[in-house]
């Protein structure tokens, strides 16, 4: 391990939610224990990111998930920072060539909390139900076509105000963001083998300099080998399904005998057509993600697959 004598401060970049910030202030804690930092070696560069800024309409509509990493990118490869934490589900599944994950955080619960409701069984018959997320709305639609979606945006506080206003009579929120939080006694956490959770949620990927050699090598005394095979599974998933921010995509890895057992499934945005495949495969065969997606897109129609861009999301899907 490289020294832990500093020139100066380590900077690490986070977004200036109250989320963001507590993700952040766990990293630091981290990595002051592994690599034997003080407080004052670690000091925190807070960005409000575009993503923060406009909630009247879904990201998908105002450029997606690069809305919440494009400032903190930015101060990266310009030295401003040394390194970033992100929630891992709001990162890009490209990324730039100069960046890399050089430390993903022991994962937290992947399950969604419904807000509102003990299940969505007992959802009222029409509710409303508040989310911007396509994952959640289809996935809700898909078990009660009744209800309505409705869009609603921003952090925690700002989400469970807007319930309590009665714009909506539920809403969806991440059982990791309220741990982390301390806030988990706010609504219901849903089983994740029924209602399957967002490709990398409830995992904190912290990004580096790729020719950062030393803050590469200090971050790796903080990175869990489980967290990061699971999450890197799953974004080589969606990155062979060509999945974007108008997607539908639910994911659920698990640890196995074999190595990991990946549940998914993919949704019309609408929620009337949805398809799920499983595999089991070592966490090292990187080819695996790409066969189930392959999979995955050549059983499913144009109303899935015209959301998609992988291999066989034109030549394969099946007309419906």
């Amino acid at each position: 391990m490289p020294s832990a004598k500093q020139t100066r401060p380590l900077r690490l970049g986070t977004r200036s939610s109250p989320l963001a910030m507590a993700q952040a202030q766990e990293a630091k804690a981290r990595l002051i224990s592994a690599c034997g930092l003080s407080d004052a070696d670690v000091e925190i560069f807070a960005v409000k990111a575009s993503g923060d800024k406009v909630l009247d309409r879904p990201l998908a509509e105002i450029g997606g998930k690069a809305l919440w990493t494009k400032e903190l990118d930015a101060a990266l490869l310009e030295g401003e920072i040394d390194f970033a934490v992100h929630s891992a589900k709001d990162v890009e599944t490209i990324r730039p060539d100069a960046i890399v994950i050089g430390a993903v955080l022991p994962r937290e619960d992947v399950r969604d909390v419904l807000v509102g409701a003990p299940s969505i069984a007992a959802l009222a018959p029409g509710a409303i139900v508040g989310t911007s997320a396509p994952r959640r709305a289809a996935q809700l639609l898909n078990a009660r076509p009744d209800c309505k979606v409705v869009p609603i945006r921003g952090n925690v506080a700002t989400r469970l105000s807007k319930l309590a206003a009665g714009e909506a009579d539920a809403t969806f929120l991440a059982a990791a963001g309220l741990k982390r939080l301390r806030v988990m006694d706010t609504g219901q956490p849903l089983d994740a083998r029924e209602w399957l959770p967002a490709p990398g949620q409830g995992a904190i990927a912290i990004e580096c300099r790729a020719d950062d050699e030393r803050t590469c090598a200090l971050l790796c005394a903080i990175d869990d080998r489980p967290s990061r095979e699971a999450l890197l599974a799953e974004r080589a998933l969606l990155a062979a399904l060509g999945g974007n921010c108008h997607s539908s995509i639910g994911v659920l890895t698990q640890r196995s005998a074999e190595g990991l057992h990946i549940r998914a499934a993919i949704f019309s945005p609408d929620g009337t057509e949805r398809v799920d495949a499983e595999a089991q495969m070592a966490a090292n065969d990187h080819d695996a993600p790409r066969r189930l997606a392959e999979d995955l897109l050549s059983r499913a129609s144009r109303a899935i697959t015209a959301h998609f861009s992988g291999p066989e999301a034109g030549a394969g899907a099946r007309e419906k």
